[in-house]
């Protein structure tokens, strides 16, 4: 049975590293998107797009040793976090910042393009409250990101504020005027099933039993993650490596996940929007 975390950080600096890895196999995980979380965690210090390339290669680097050392396949997932891009604002000024994002996402689309990551992610805009101007650029960013998963057809994971209904539909017409929305993914999504197939794009929800519980309620259509920060100052957030696997196999006790399900969930699904193919 295959299992696919589809966000989890892993910090071998700050955090557990391989040993969170371990962990998320022990329970039964097999798959999962690492995903890159700053060029600040990696150690390398912003001037150019080219330090983000530095950044990028080594969470590739990590996902090679990841798939050598454990029994777990894993599949970097590569972006421009948004309080990232909010910090080199503050650092630089607008269009500056707004230069060296672009600059990174050349880099991206080399590594994407060469197959040496799977994803663009996470990117969006703020989850905490900022101004005007901030969001404005964020969303100027991400346009360019969906433009740029469109030419190339590879997956988007967002990051956001908190969504509701009417913020679907608006992003819902952003991925449609700039992107393709079955590559795009709303990361640590409400159980808004129904909604988001609507619009075209995938929810990834955390995978707390009660979230999946409400999904299920809507449908199937969906991924599941941790959001697993692998920071020993916050061990455990958002939740532990193992909870994926727990919660799937506690469904299916429950027949509230069929099998049939599980490898909808976690295995067509992720092949289908990252064009992979598990093995």
């Amino acid at each position: 049975m295959y299992i696919t975390d589809n966000h989890m950080h892993v910090d071998p600096i700050r955090g557990r590293g391989l040993d969170a890895v371990k962990e998320f196999s022990s329970a039964g995980g097999t798959h999962f998107m690492l995903v890159y979380k700053t060029a600040y965690d990696s150690g390398a210090k912003i001037n150019t797009g080219k330090d983000f390339a530095k950044a990028y290669d080594y969470v590739i680097s990590l996902s090679k040793k990841i798939n050598k050392e454990t029994n777990v396949m894993s599949y970097p997932i590569i972006g421009l976090h948004p309080v990232e891009f909010h910090r080199m604002i503050t650092d630089y000024g607008k269009e500056k910042a707004f230069e060296i994002s672009l600059e990174a996402l050349n880099e991206i689309e080399k590594r994407v393009s060469d197959g040496l990551a799977f994803g663009i992610g996470e990117v969006g805009r703020p989850h905490y409250e900022v101004d005007k101007e901030i969001i404005d650029l964020s969303n100027e960013f991400l346009i360019e990101v969906l433009k740029l998963s469109k030419k190339i057809k590879c997956p988007v994971q967002l990051h956001t504020e908190t969504f509701d209904e009417k913020k679907f539909f608006e992003l819902g017409d952003l991925v449609k005027k700039y992107g393709n929305p079955k590559k795009v993914i709303k990361h640590f999504s409400p159980p808004m099933i129904s909604v988001c197939e609507k619009i075209g794009i995938y929810p990834s929800i955390v995978a707390r039993e009660k979230n999946i519980i409400k999904a299920c309620e809507e449908g199937k259509r969906f991924l599941m993650e941790t959001d697993y920060i692998d920071d020993n100052e916050r061990p455990g957030a958002v939740v532990g490596p193992k909870t994926v696997p727990k919660t799937t196999k506690k469904l299916l006790e429950k027949n509230i996940l069929s099998k049939e399900d599980i490898d909808y969930i976690h295995r067509y699904l992720i092949e289908e929007i990252y064009g992979i193919e598990f093995i």
